[in-house]
């Protein structure tokens, strides 16, 4: 039998080396795995192994997302919640193990919407004017026009480095996963890289982050969320507009324009086309707000 300490670290190995997923999944599925360690302890009064866990039953797994709701999880929190327990009860299963089946808390798919071009511009400007450095301000300005332009996510830009320069047409991103895909770069993107390259006081390195914080080091997605929070307060924007709504609007955009869903799945680094696909509802949404303000009878 196997204590439960050692399955915790068996799964953060697994998450790390065979799924390759990333530190933040990491510790958000090994956290999940650790509360429902200490959950099953009080609620069976034993010590916690593999052998108890296997015995864990639907009835068990209610029990325990009631105990999370009393945390005030919604269901879309609860049902990621369910389904790293899944996984972790899989793995301590093994092959041909079996887990106990529970139907998830149904979770109604929000429609995320999209920055009108002039909002993104605009944004990002704001974004880099009210930087307390002019470098830092073209820095910004070049993070916001990435991921609004080659529709990164901002963990991608984050994870740059300088090997992607000089810049050509296109640059290699590293995704979800470890995927990499190849991004075309518009000169308006390449152009605002390269101003921040030539005003960054620390020089560029293959090794190093490309975009740098204020000390030099990493730069963190937390300072370029706070500087769009920032901006589309200034700007009376919606509490939507965030770095990540930018890359929505270059999907949006594109398939507004007739890209194929093929074409954006590739760009978008999605694993399934089902993840593309919510962006025709995006479009669709987005042609009724057309709509909606323009006829005279709407």
């Amino acid at each position: 039998m196997t204590g439960a300490p050692s399955l915790i670290s068996a799964w953060r190995d697994h998450l790390r080396v065979n799924r390759r997923r990333s530190e933040h999944t990491v510790r958000a599925y090994v956290a999940t795995a650790e509360r429902l360690v200490g959950f099953v302890q009080e609620h069976r009064g034993m010590a916690v192994d593999a052998t108890l866990l296997a015995t864990l039953t639907p009835a068990d797994l209610r029990a325990y997302l009631a105990f999370r709701r009393g945390d005030g999880l919604g269901n879309a929190s609860a049902a990621r919640e369910l389904s790293a327990v899944r996984g972790f009860l899989s793995f301590v299963a093994g092959e041909g193990g079996e887990i106990p089946r529970l139907k998830g808390p149904r979770v109604k798919k929000g429609v995320p919407r999209p920055v009108s071009p002039d909002e993104a511009i605009a944004l990002a400007e704001d974004a880099s004017e009210h930087a307390r450095e002019p470098w830092i301000g073209a820095r910004n300005w070049a993070v916001l026009m990435l991921l609004y332009g080659a529709g990164l996510r901002i963990g991608e830009a984050m994870a740059l480095t300088g090997s992607v320069l000089p810049l050509g047409e296109t640059m290699s991103v590293t995704g979800k996963r470890n995927k990499t895909r190849m991004v075309p770069i518009l000169p308006q993107v390449r152009d605002a890289i390269e101003a921040y390259v030539a005003q960054c006081p620390y020089a560029p390195s293959r090794d190093a982050p490309l975009f740098r914080g204020a000390r030099g080091g990493p730069l963190s997605a937390a300072l370029i969320r706070r500087a769009v929070q920032g901006a589309r307060g200034r700007l009376g924007l919606s509490d939507r507009t965030t770095p990540h709504a930018l890359r929505h609007s270059f999907a949006t955009h594109l398939l507004g324009r007739g890209a194929d869903l093929r074409a954006l799945q590739e760009l978008l680094g999605h694993a399934s086309l089902s993840s593309t696909q919510i962006y025709t509802a995006v479009d669709a949404a987005h042609l009724l707000d057309v709509y909606r303000n323009a006829h005279p009878r709407a």
